[in-house]
């Protein structure tokens, strides 16, 4: 069987199991939050906390450089912050997806990419709670909606799909060299500082292509410039960053394929 027929019965046994990737979604997002005093309120304290440190950041470095700071730019870290949280919490838990649920790893059949894209799915669920507090902040602080709102699905859409391709990179590698998950919480750590979360790329002039360079950059950017009306990025970056997500999805799906049957023997 040719590749692309191989992929083609792969996605037709995933639909086959669909009514099950819904249920270890749910199972996830409730097995989050059932032991914790705030149960959902998480959702949206973490993504706050995450706004809350990039406006003091922000507004210190406003102070240090004496530059102004705008409404636009307290929008502009809001707005990046909770799809970082989002990123950020799909990888590190779609990272130990298989480890965590090894009974059902060697003792049943089914696709085992479930696990990580449930997991990535849950934390979907925390950002579109964590958004309705979004969506109430920006009303409270006057930020003005224009016609470049229209490309927030796609932009989201992409993260979603890079986190996909991550999540079942590293929930496969993960399981053959337990280091991985160190490794990426290293990554996931410090690799706020190399995203434009708490700052602008613009604020980098010509050098800032070196760090649109991450493909979560011009997204992110991109999110910021439709909400905040600021220049838009170059369609170019978001063109590479919508290529590289579509590449790491694929060839995420495919290394986490390949894996697969040694899965059982490796727990």
């Amino acid at each position: 069987m040719s590749g692309r027929g191989q992929m083609l019965e792969h996605l037709r046994e995933f639909i086959k199991y669909r009514g099950l990737f819904w249920m270890l979604t749910y199972r996830d997002i409730r097995v989050r939050y059932k032991q914790s005093v705030m149960g959902f309120l998480w959702a949206v304290l973490m993504p706050v906390l995450i706004v809350m440190s990039g406006v003091v950041v922000r507004f210190a470095y406003a102070f240090t450089a004496h530059v102004p700071i705008n409404r636009a730019d307290v929008a502009s870290v809001a707005v990046k912050s909770l799809p970082w949280a989002f990123l950020v919490s799909s990888i590190r838990f779609s990272c130990n997806s298989l480890i965590n649920n090894k009974e059902l790893v060697t003792k049943i059949y089914f696709p085992k990419e479930i696990f990580p894209l449930a997991a990535v799915m849950a934390s979907l669920f925390d950002l579109f709670v964590a958004s309705g507090a979004l969506l109430i902040f920006l009303f409270a602080i006057q930020v003005g909606w224009n016609i470049r709102l229209l490309w927030v699905p796609l932009l989201l859409a992409t993260i979603v799909v890079l986190a996909c391709g991550i999540g079942m990179i590293g929930s496969a590698a993960g399981l053959f060299f337990r280091d991985v998950k160190y490794i990426v919480e290293v990554l996931l750590t410090f690799g706020i500082f190399f995203t434009p979360v708490f700052y602008d790329a613009r604020m980098f002039g010509d050098k800032a292509k070196w760090l649109l360079l991450n493909p979560v950059a011009p997204l992110l950017e991109g999110l910021s410039s439709s909400v905040t009306g600021r220049p838009f990025p170059d369609p170019l970056w978001i063109v590479y960053s919508v290529a590289f997500s579509a590449v790491a999805l694929i060839g995420g799906y495919l290394f986490f394929k390949r894996l697969e049957p040694a899965f059982a023997e490796s727990i």
